[in-house]
């Protein structure tokens, strides 16, 4: 592939920054946006903003390319409205068209990452792996007039994700207004879209009898942590070791999740697993609940749970990485919109790693693996001006290329960045230091650090 002479120069010295905006123009195409809006709006409707418009503002904050919605609506010379207008718009976007633009970003994607893929192992192979937990938005600024008087933090939503650990994509997100919902609740409108083939795994939060038969009747498979309280279990047979694991000794024994309305149990594995070290929490023992096929074995299942931090990986870097939850948006619509746009440029990034992880041939969670925060710096000194240099037709050509097209091109770029510079700094284990308890009154003084160490010797 022969690039514009100004994109190839930024191809060799900063490989990262192109392929993110190839990935952004991907999914930020205005036509496609503003059709998506159309399918899924409700109330809403357009003039002089289109939804694309909107769309785009927003990936700038989340990117961290503007510090601010104020700033990146300034940064625009062709926005027709006033930033009043703007930030009206924000208030009122539907949580419907966050969760529609995730998932239809995602579908565009997916086609690109798996040919990057190739011959991959998957997780679990045969099945879609899908992980599930919920997330609560940090309480908002107290702008808003209603909240003034109010002592207790204000929180602006929360939502469900569901993320895919294969393509290492976020395929769904379910926005909620009310910050108080609960995730059992909430996860009735995810569970409907379940497909056969799919296998789930989840935390003990979504361990109901509701939940589980639901994924059962759609034909999918499922992992799910034990709820000492909601799993209402009938045992089945006795509890028979089946080897050891690298957190400890798995046994497993067949039972009944006794249904509420009074009908027949769903037969499903008991998985247990005796831990080695305890967790945070000083628990010794972990039950796990699955309806996968004996081909599958205990030791596999309670590996695949393992592989549930996926997704509490994939929160942290949505926080640390990219600002997926901007404090100064207080209404809960606004801070839901904010945080599905930052997934979407999340889901770009990813592409982006997984990219020159296939041009390398680097295996994910190994040593070598990347690290996002790294490809986000990169992306944020070069964007700008790379944006001023490169005309936008050469981007539009790129973009007109077929999908087989567009990923051997993502892999000739790829292959000229530097894995070792983009590379994640594994620390080693952390000390348990058992602090003591400081009274209250200590707890928020003032120290100068200068003293401190003149005090112990040391030079400031």
């Amino acid at each position: 592939m022969i690039f514009d002479a100004v994109l190839d120069r930024f191809a060799e010295h900063s490989p990262i920054s192109v392929m993110a905006q190839l990935g952004l123009e991907r999914v930020l195409e205005p036509s496609w946006i503003d059709q998506l809006f159309e399918e899924h709006r409700q109330r809403q409707y357009h003039r002089e903003l289109l939804f694309s418009t909107t769309v785009d503002i927003m990936a700038l904050v989340a990117l961290g390319l503007r510090p601010s919605v104020h700033a990146a609506a300034r940064s625009r010379q062709d926005l027709a409205v006033s930033l009043s207008a703007l930030y009206e718009k924000i208030n009122h976007t539907e949580p419907a068209l966050g969760r529609a633009l995730v998932a239809k970003s995602a579908e565009r994607l997916e086609p690109i990452i798996k040919p990057l893929k190739g011959d991959s192992p998957t997780i679990c192979p045969g099945y879609r792996v899908r992980i599930v937990d919920g997330n609560c938005l940090a309480p908002s600024e107290k702008r808003l007039k209603p909240l003034r008087s109010v002592r207790s933090a204000a929180l602006p939503g929360r939502s469900l994700v569901v993320y895919d650990p294969d393509t290492a994509l976020v395929i769904d997100v379910l926005p909620c207004e009310d910050g108080h919902a609960g995730e059992r609740t909430l996860m009735t409108s995810v569970v409907a879209n379940a497909q056969p083939g799919e296998l789930w795994i989840a935390d003990r939060n979504f361990c109901t009898a509701a939940i589980t038969s639901a994924w059962h009747q759609r034909a999918s498979a499922f992992v799910v942590r034990e709820h000492g309280y909601n799993a209402k279990l009938t045992i089945c047979g006795q509890l028979h070791e089946e080897g050891p694991s690298e957190t400890g000794v798995v046994y497993e024994q067949p039972v009944d999740f006794e249904m509420p309305d009074g009908g027949d149990g769903l037969r499903m594995r008991r998985i247990e697993v005796q831990l080695v070290t305890p967790t945070e929490d000083g628990e010794t023992v972990i039950r796990l609940l699955s309806n996968l096929p004996a081909e599958i074995s205990a030791l596999d299942i309670a590996a695949l749970y393992r592989r549930r931090w996926n997704i509490e990986n994939m929160f942290q870097k949505l926080e640390s990485v990219l600002q997926s939850e901007i404090r100064t948006l207080g209404y809960p619509r606004a801070a839901l919109f904010s945080f599905c746009v930052a997934v979407l440029t999340y889901n770009v990034l990813s592409m982006v790693q997984t990219a020159v992880e296939a041009a390398h041939r680097i295996e994910s969670h190994s040593p070598a693996e990347l690290s996002l925060y790294f490809v986000a710096t990169e992306v944020k000194a070069i964007h700008a001006g790379m944006m001023i240099a490169v005309q936008p037709h050469v981007w539009d050509s790129l973009q007109r290329l077929s999908l087989d097209e567009f990923s051997e091109v993502l892999l000739q770029i790829a292959a000229r960045a530097d894995p070792v510079a983009l590379r994640k700094t594994v620390r080693g284990p952390k000390k348990v230091i058992k602090k003591e308890r400081i009274p209250p009154s200590l707890a928020g003084a003032h120290v100068a650090t200068a003293r401190l160490l003149k005090k112990r010797g040391q030079p400031s």
